[in-house]
Order: structure tokens, then sequence, then C-alpha cells
């Protein structure tokens, strides 16, 4: 069986070295690159190099460093098993000369490592090429993470697909089918590794063993663990998952994502082996598992998709691909944020996803959805924040995927969902949690509410209320933004970007402009500072003052059931003000024209008294290109003195460099994944998709439903 692959050379003969670099492949079973070495009958040297300062702000977070640290362990010891083998493990700074450092000291010959496709990855593997290149050693890389390679599946005309729907058709309908799953080698031998010791490499500190322990009880790393994993969904949940996948309230999701994204599972297994499983139900006459099988896969379509728009669009995970949205005003508001981090926006449906992810590291595919829609239409946050939380708090964090769901969401996409609808929680609410058992669960606070008012309690009578001990505005709070305000502000939001487009493009028509879609002109918009709360990304090396980190860590935890909102209020202002912990506006070098703002009545349906919630109107209109809103900060609950942390239940995030975390090297006209050149085979990548240029009759190509956050595989 032929292995698609890239070379800068012919393969290796008997006696030589060759090492192997792991990266997110975690695998020895179905290993294109570890296959090939193998093949050789020479010595294979296995290398894992830990250099996450190269990720930029994408530095893992606790609960991806958890499930990293125990796969290499299993790796490890796969290795062992086969041979006189073993895992090399490297700490750097820089992957590239830490693998130019163990050929030389080695005495290697070849190197052979698998694609990734991320913008990072594809200016790094192209620099190792031409390094290595220099320095006389052979390179192959090969395909392992996809189904087809990004650059075999066009249209027609030869271009890249911009649309879900037909990139997929076109997947399940190419000449030939993806190359089948490869066995593990049946020996590997290293020889002498006494020139190459391995660094020991951490993963945890003191502060987040506790929690770590509680992810083992759970989860099971290891791409042996991986494999049983697959055949019990197989061999269960498949048959029924297109009738239970919506059930947020239940274990109805195949839980193989943060397999596949620490590559311990390929993708080409899943998909053989579910179209097994389909074939044979089409023969029985199953049609509701065949469906399922059907569904399941197309999940599987999306994960190809997340990686073949981020091979051909680079820029995917800060940017938005419909030129248009570059224009969105978006609320510039770190209260919010913190507010939706700490699930205390009054909507419980929304509040329980987020306890739930800061607990577990996990989130039903359907809460995703939820969650991440609040965020961006009700709350018009940029859509970035909202996916760098989800890169450091999930065990399945994937650039990619979670790039894809992002710019759905935000509606950034040909195919994506429309901005301009906003989802009820409420009805959310009824339709993936139904009996209300999911919330109850997160929120023990709402545990004693009837199932009638549990997604909508500011409804609740009073007498339900006090008999289920809710205290609105004190042990939950009210809804932080009411949905008609919202939807209003999101249509003046619309409106404001649809004029601010049609000035830059009458603009460029006069010859006042250069070039509509230019990605280049879009500035990136910054994280905010309370996002960098680890102070050093070296566990073991922390020296920050513990004042400082105590508060920063504080702004991660999950409030108790009975902190009060009235005294929060109180201490909000001193909080945010703090001379310990303060931090610049958010993005610091953006220069605002703030517009008046006034302040709105959100009144409840239960007899409540009024209260004033944070939302605001927008009077004036008239904006500079680039500008965004810059919204007052909502006397909502969030004061840090209000809230207390389970044990060892801090979530960690990260830790910026000096620089700006936004790498230029995403747009480097060197990236590429093979010997040829990325740019001449894909000109127009780096410029965003104009809106106008695309099909007037676009549909959407995946309801909500299978689609947002594709990463949660199943």
């Amino acid at each position: 069986m032929s292995v698609s692959s890239s070379s800068m050379g012919g393969g290796g003969d008997a006696g030589v070295r060759t090492v192997v670099w792991f990266r997110r492949d975690l695998r020895v079973e179905d290993n294109p690159a570890l296959a090939a070495a193998a093949r050789t009958d020479g010595e294979v040297v296995p290398e894992y190099v830990w250099a996450p300062e190269e990720d930029g702000p994408y530095y893992p977070g606790r609960v991806s460093r958890w499930w990293l640290s125990q796969s290499l362990k299993h790796l490890d010891t796969s290795l062992r098993r086969l041979g006189d083998s073993k895992l090399v493990t490297r700490r750097s700074a820089d992957a590239v000369d830490a693998l130019i450092k163990l050929v030389r000291n080695n005495g290697a010959t070849q190197l052979f490592f698998n694609h990734l496709y991320d913008p990072i990855s594809l200016v790094r593997d192209h620099r190792l090429k031409e390094m290595m290149a220099a320095e006389g050693i052979i390179v192959r890389s090969f395909n392992a993470d996809l189904l087809y390679e990004p650059w075999e599946v066009v249209d027609d005309e030869g271009q890249s697909f911009t649309m879900f729907a037909p990139f997929w058709n076109r997947c399940l309908s190419m000449p030939y089918d993806p190359a089948a799953p490869l066995l593990p080698p049946k020996r590997i031998s290293s020889g002498d590794l006494s020139m190459c010791p391995s660094d020991d490499l951490i993963f945890e500190d003191d502060s987040e063993r506790g929690s770590n322990a509680l992810l083992a009880r759970a989860w099971s790393p290891g791409w042996q663990n991986a494999d049983k994993a697959l055949t019990a969904f197989l061999n269960g949940p498949l048959i029924h998952y297109s009738v239970n996948r919506k059930k947020a309230d239940s274990a109805s999701t195949s839980l193989l994502s943060p397999y596949l994204h620490f590559g311990e599972l390929s993708a080409r297994k899943v998909f053989h082996l579910v179209r097994m499983k389909q074939l044979v139900w089409s023969n029985e006459g199953n049609r509701a598992a065949e469906e399922s099988c059907t569904l399941f896969l197309r999940s599987i379509g999306l994960r190809e998709y997340s990686r073949y728009l981020s091979f051909n669009h680079p820029c995917s995970h800060e940017k938005p691909l419909l030129a248009h949205l570059r224009f969105f005003p978006w609320v510039i508001n770190e209260c919010y944020f913190k507010i939706w981090r700490q699930g205390r926006t009054g909507y419980p449906l929304v509040d329980a996803g987020m306890r739930e992810l800061w607990a577990t590291g996990w989130l039903h595919d359907r809460i995703r959805v939820v969650v991440s829609s609040f965020f961006v239409k009700v709350l018009q946050l940029p859509w970035q924040w909202g996916m760098k939380y989800f890169w450091d708090t999930l065990l399945d964090a994937d650039l990619e995927s979670d790039a894809l769901g992002w710019q759905y969401i935000s509606g950034s996409l040909p195919d994506g969902r429309e901005l301009d609808r906003i989802d009820n929680p409420q009805l959310e609410g009824y339709k993936f949690d139904p009996h209300g058992e999911y919330v109850r669960r997160w929120l023990p606070e709402l545990a004693r509410l009837p199932t009638e008012w549990i997604h909508h309690p500011w409804d609740a009578p009073a007498s339900v209320l006090q008999a289920a001990g809710v205290e609105l505005g004190s042990n939950y709070p009210l809804p932080i933004v009411g949905l008609d305000a919202a939807n209003a502000r999101l249509q003046e939001a619309l409106s404001e970007m649809w004029q601010l487009e049609a000035a830059s493009r009458a603009a460029m028509d006069n010859g006042m402009e250069e070039g509509l879609g230019d990605s280049s002109e879009v500035p990136p918009i910054e994280f905010p500072r309370e996002l960098q709360m680890e102070v050093d990304r070296e566990p073991a090396r922390v020296t920050a003052n513990v004042l400082t980190t105590a508060r920063r860590r504080e702004d991660q935890m999950v409030p108790t059931m009975t902190s009060s909102l009235h005294r929060a209020e109180t201490e909000i202002s001193a909080d945010l003000g703090n001379s310990v912990d303060s931090r610049a506006e958010v993005p610091s070098h953006v220069h605002f024209e703030p517009r008046t703002e006034r302040e709105e009545i959100v009144h409840t349906n239960a007899g409540n008294a009024a209260r004033t919630n944070g939302i605001h109107e927008h009077n004036n209109f008239q904006l500079p290109q680039h500008r965004m809103r810059n919204v007052l900060a909502p006397s909502v609950s969030e004061a840090s003195s209000g809230w207390t942390g389970r044990e060892g239940g801090v979530v960690p995030v990260w830790s910026p460099p000096a620089a700006s975390g936004h790498s230029e090297t995403f747009a480097s006209d060197e990236a590429d994944i093979s010997s040829r050149s990325y740019l001449d085979r894909h000109p127009q990548s780096h410029r965003l998709m104009n809106w106008s240029q695309l099909s007037q009759s676009l549909t959407t190509g995946w309801e909500v439903e299978n689609s947002v956050q594709p990463n949660l595989i199943g």
C-alpha cells in the first residue's frame, strides 16, 4: 500500500538511522512516519520536542497539558514493547534547533514526520526542511491526520472549496478511497541512545495536581485506550446516534475528539470502521442506524474541513473569512467576558455549560453552540476571545476546529450561521435539556426549581422561587442582558457594519483604498489582559508575587451558591480599580472614541422589582473604519471576593510572550506543507473572502446541530 508523502530525498537503506518526530500523532498504529522508518530495517529514534513557546498565544491549557503528559507516557511504554526503543524527549524553545542537534548527535541520515496544517506548523515545517537539506539530511513527511490532503480536494476548476457541503460531497466522491489504516510495526530498534538523553518535561505544578487527579477518573489518554473508546462507541451508542446526539443531559456523543486531536486515533481508521458499520446496517435495512453513521461521518468531515480552511486561509483563527465582517463593531467589555466565564449570566443553560467547562474541561457539542452563540450574539464580544478561552480550558482544544466553529457562529463563513439570528437560551434549554437535569447538575442553586421554570427562573412566581430557595439577584443573578435589548443592539451593529463596508467600497472605487479583501488591513483583536493569568509557562520556575498570583487566579473561580450579588456590587468598582491587579484597557493599543451610553431597565415577569442590568443603547453612529465599541461595565456581581474556588479547580490560562501574540509568520510567503511553494498554488490564500464574489444562491450547508465546534467529534 502506498503512503502519501512529500520528500526531499529517497527512502533509507538498510543500516541507516532515522529520527521519527512525533507531534500530534501519538500512536504506533496507523502512523505512516513510524511505519516508513521501521521499513528501512535500520535504527529508529523516536523523538518528541516540547516547545510550546512557538505556539505564541496558544500555549496549551492545564487540561490539555495533562492529557499530553499521559499520552506521552503511554506512547513511551508502547515503543519500549516494540524492542529496545524509547521515546526521546526534548524541552526547547525552538523545535527545529532541537531536532538538528539530535540528528547530529545520533549520526542520523533521515528525518520522518507527519503533516500538520495549522499556520505555525506550516511555517516551521518548511523551515525544518530547508535547514535539514542544508545538512544533507533526507526529510520525508506523510499524511497521518486527514482522509485526503488539502490540495487533493478541489472543485471542477481546480480551486479550493469555500463551503462545507460541496467540500464533503467531493471527499465522499473522490475516485480513490482514503488509505486503509496501517498496523503497528512488529519491532523497532533504536540502537545506542547514550548520546541523546531525555529531558524531564514538566506539564503541571503543585496547584494543578488536585484537579488533574480528577481528570484521571473520567479519561484514559493513550492510543490503546482510544482504540477501546472507538470500539465501545461503534458497538454501543453509534446505532442510536441520530436520535440521542442532541441530549445534553447524557453521554450521547462519541467522546473521541481528545484522542483525535492528539493523534492517538486516526481519522481514517474511524472513517473506515464507521463505513463498514453503515454497510452492514444498510444491508439489514436499518435506516435509522444508517442515518446515524451518515451524521457521525459528517462530524469527521467537519474536522477535515477545519484543516482544509486553515491550510487555504492561514489567518482563519484570528480574522474573519468574509470581508465585510471586519467592520463589525464588537463590544470590548472585560466585565461581560468575566461574567460569561464564571457562569453568572443569569441564563441557566449558558451558566451550566460554563460551570461544566470550568470543572471538567469538557462540553457537549450542543452546549458549545449555546454558550458560543450567547457570547457572540447576545454579549457581542469578539469571537476570538471566546475561541481563546475554549483553547485554554477544553481537553480537546484544537486550533483549526475551534476556529471553524467560532467563525461559523459569528457568521464569518459563506455557509455560516446568520449573525442576525439570536438563539433564545430558554428555548434551547427545553430543546437540549428538556427535563432540566443538566442545569440541576451544574447549578445546584436551581436544583429545586420545577422543570417548568428551570430554564427561565426570572418568569417563575415568587412563591415557586421561595419554595425552591432561589433568590434572584442574590444566590442566582438576573439576566445580564435582556434578549430584546440585545437583538436591538445587534441590529444596530449590523447596520453600522454594512454602512462602514459601503464606505470602504466607495473609497476603494475612488482609488483611495487598495483591495477590500486584503487581510493585512485587518488589525488582530488583542486578547484581554485577564486571560494572562499564569505568571510563568514553566511551572517549576514560578517566581511571581504570591499576592498578585492569588488575585489573578480568583478571576477563574466558580461562585458559591450563597455569594451575595448585592454585596459584590459594592465591591466591583474597588476590585476593578485595585492597584495590585491593575490592567491596561483592552485592546491597549487601539484608540477608542466612546459614544454616549444609557442604561435601560430590564423588567422581570414575576413581579420582581425592576433592576438596572447594564444594557446599553448607542445614540451616535459615526465611527472610524476600525473602531470598536467600548461598553460601560455592567452592574452585575463579579467581585473576586464574592467567589470561592473548588479544591484544585483553578482553570489555567495562557501566559503571553513579551511580543504580540499574533505571529506575523502566519502570513509568511514560505508556508508550505510540501516541497512545492504554497503561495504558487494558492495565490489568494491570504485574502479575505468577498461576499459579492460568492454565489448569491447560498444555502446553509450544515445545520447547527451537526456543525459548530467540530472538534467535538460526534
